[in-house]
């Protein structure tokens, strides 16, 4: 798959405050893209800089093959944009925007339109500005979607947004987006994980990872050891140490389980009852969140 959207040394700071440092990661065409880290990491610095509301302090970012900061109305008719501080006209109504929006759009679907209209409930006479905050966020994603973007940007669209509401954003972006590559940054893990391809882990403006799901969920173990721990060093990817009488626990970053194993007997001695289980992407987020926070 090719990349359409790409960050190459890509650095941000302001004066001498360091936001994003050399940042290198290509989001796969087709993909869903999921950009996760704690709050302050730069999540949504790279956002800006991949639309162009931000400029890099070195390096760049490539979207649809170019500089980003050389975007032009043309370029922007493929990419879709939906922030939780999305701005529209509240005096206007859904019917009202969607007219309004197509003749700036060529491959404007009005099948498609009408269809995510539809699904959403909403009501195209009513004025946007007496919208709750999940209507507000579903007529926004419908405006964005209904032209077919080729990659659809999404900033922490999920934010205070009540489970059906949320469910119901998914299901469309699963039925609806098909041919779009979406870039998505968010706090709800358990919901990025039903349908993320991809994952990129930002801390503190550095990259811990870039990678597909199903491997970060294949590396990351939760391992429960009864017994104590020897004097043998202890492995550099096995993270978040927890010693209680009688058992130990731990995060294994790079399961492998012969090598798992092994390096458990090494630790604990042979014949310790283990129990080795998978994780869900926020148990892996916090485990990496703690881990970096460490002195």
């Amino acid at each position: 798959m090719s990349g359409v959207f790409r960050a190459v040394e890509l650095s941000k700071s302001y004066g001498k405050v360091p936001v994003l440092n050399a940042l290198d990661f290509e989001v796969p065409e087709g993909s869903v893209f999921g950009l996760i880290g704690p709050n302050g990491a730069g999540k949504t610095t790279t956002i800006k800089i991949m639309m162009n509301i931000l400029q890099p302090t070195s390096g760049h970012v490539e979207v649809l093959g170019m500089d980003s900061r050389q975007l032009g109305p043309d370029d922007l008719t493929k990419i879709g944009y939906v922030s939780e501080n999305q701005e529209m006209p509240g005096w206007m109504t859904v019917k009202y925007l969607m007219d309004y929006l197509k003749p700036f759009y060529p491959t404007w679907d009005d099948a498609l339109a009408a269809r995510l209209l539809r699904d959403f409930e909403l009501p195209l006479d009513r004025e946007i500005n007496k919208f709750s905050r999940g209507m507000w966020m579903k007529a926004s994603l419908a405006s964005s979607l209904a032209y077919r973007p080729r990659l659809l940007v999404l900033d922490e669209p999920f934010t205070g947004l009540d489970p059906l509401v949320r469910e119901d954003l998914i299901n469309s972006l699963v039925n609806s987006a098909s041919g779009t590559t979406i870039f998505l940054s968010s706090h709800d893990l358990g919901e990025i994980e039903t349908f993320a391809s991809h994952i990129c882990y930002l801390d503190s403006g550095r990259l811990g990872f870039s990678e597909e799901m199903a491997s970060l969920t294949a590396r990351f173990r939760q391992v429960e050891v009864t017994g104590v721990a020897t004097d043998t060093e202890w492995p550099r990817e096995w993270l978040r140490r927890e010693d209680t009488p009688g058992v130990v626990r731990f995060v294994e970053s790079r399961f492998n389980d012969e090598r798992t194993k092994s390096n458990i007997a090494k630790v604990f001695g042979e014949g310790r009852p283990v129990s080795i289980q998978p994780m869900p992407l926020r148990a892996i987020f916090v485990t990496l969140a703690r881990h970096a926070g460490k002195p």
